[in-house]
């Protein structure tokens, strides 16, 4: 069962009149082990109390869930492009967000990591990759036309 059936219950036996301490008796007689907390019970049957009619959970106000949006990305990654040798808490200073959600952007988002001081990508792209396959076959194109000069 889940949670939005356990709350239907609850609304129900509101409706009929059922005190919390009920409610919460009859779920341990009906269901056994499966069943909603006495604090989860009791804070939803205040809710329906209060003519709270919907079985959602209110939607949350406040500060966003993640400080990793586009625009902020970006910002990360032109600084890092600036300036490998940047470290994760200037980076934070700058943008003015933790060195928490700093790390999570390089290292997810940004799929980097720091060698040697240095942020560098952890795979090459799609335009690192065909760049590199048309250097070498350059390389061999001009090796197989003359083997003798080809290290001068």
């Amino acid at each position: 069962m889940d949670k939005i059936e356990y709350r239907a219950v609850i609304k129900f036996f509101v409706k009929e009149g059922l005190t919390p301490n009920e409610i919460y008796l009859k779920y341990i007689k009906v269901y056994g082990d499966s069943f909603p907390s006495f604090s989860t019970i009791k804070r939803w049957a205040a809710k329906f109390k209060r003519c709270c009619t919907s079985l959602e959970d209110d939607p949350c106000e406040g500060r966003p869930k993640s400080a990793a949006t586009p625009e902020i990305i970006e910002q990360v990654h032109d600084m890092v492009l600036d300036d490998r040798r940047m470290k994760v808490r200037e980076i934070a200073e700058t943008i003015g967000i933790s060195k928490e959600h700093v790390g999570y952007i390089l290292h997810e988002e940004l799929d980097v990591k720091k060698l040697w001081a240095k942020w560098v990508p952890r795979l090459l792209t799609v335009d690192q990759k065909r760049t590199r396959m048309k250097i070498s076959e350059q390389c061999l194109e001009h090796f197989n036309k003359n083997k003798t000069d080809f290290v001068r």
